[in-house]
């Protein structure tokens, strides 16, 4: 029974890597690249989890660096008081969960923001979803869609 390299833990990734290079150096054999997987799991927007620290100690995950960015900017504008109430990771509801007529659960559609918050003297709200041009999938573009027709809340893109 064979294993994959990508099974294993990735200190234990890395000994087999090196293990497996020192057999072929030792047979005089150079591996090819496809032969010898990468230890370290790649993202698949190839982006890199950050993290903060709250004032008060609490730690918040970002799924990327620009994210990440994006919210120490908008704490500024927040302690500046030109935005108010700012949130992160909030759910909008695009469809309820349904059963269809053969007694299939449906489920429902939704749609998390990166960032929420309200903005100028009319206090108006602003929804703010941090994006790249790989992360600006057909499905992100059908919830956008939705979010505007069901809702009548535009998406700032950031």
């Amino acid at each position: 029974m064979a294993i994959s390299i990508s099974d294993l833990p990735p200190k234990y990734q890395a000994q087999a890597v090196k293990k497996y290079m020192e057999q072929q150096a030792r047979r005089g054999t150079v591996p090819s690249a496809a032969a010898v997987q990468d230890p370290e799991k790649v993202n698949k927007y190839r982006n890199t989890p950050t993290t903060r620290v709250t004032a008060s100690g609490a730690v918040i995950k970002f799924a990327s660096q620009k994210e990440a960015r994006r919210y120490d900017f908008l704490i500024e504008r927040e302690q500046r008081g030109e935005i108010q109430d700012l949130r992160l990771q909030v759910d909008f509801t695009l469809q309820e969960a349904y059963t269809d007529t053969e007694g299939r659960r449906v489920r429902a559609i939704r749609y998390r923001a990166d960032f929420t918050y309200y903005e100028g003297d009319p206090a108006e709200k602003v929804v703010e979803d941090v994006k790249s041009r790989a992360t600006r999938t057909k499905d992100y573009a059908m919830k956008k869609k939705l979010l505007k027709d069901r809702l009548g809340i535009d998406i700032t893109e950031v």
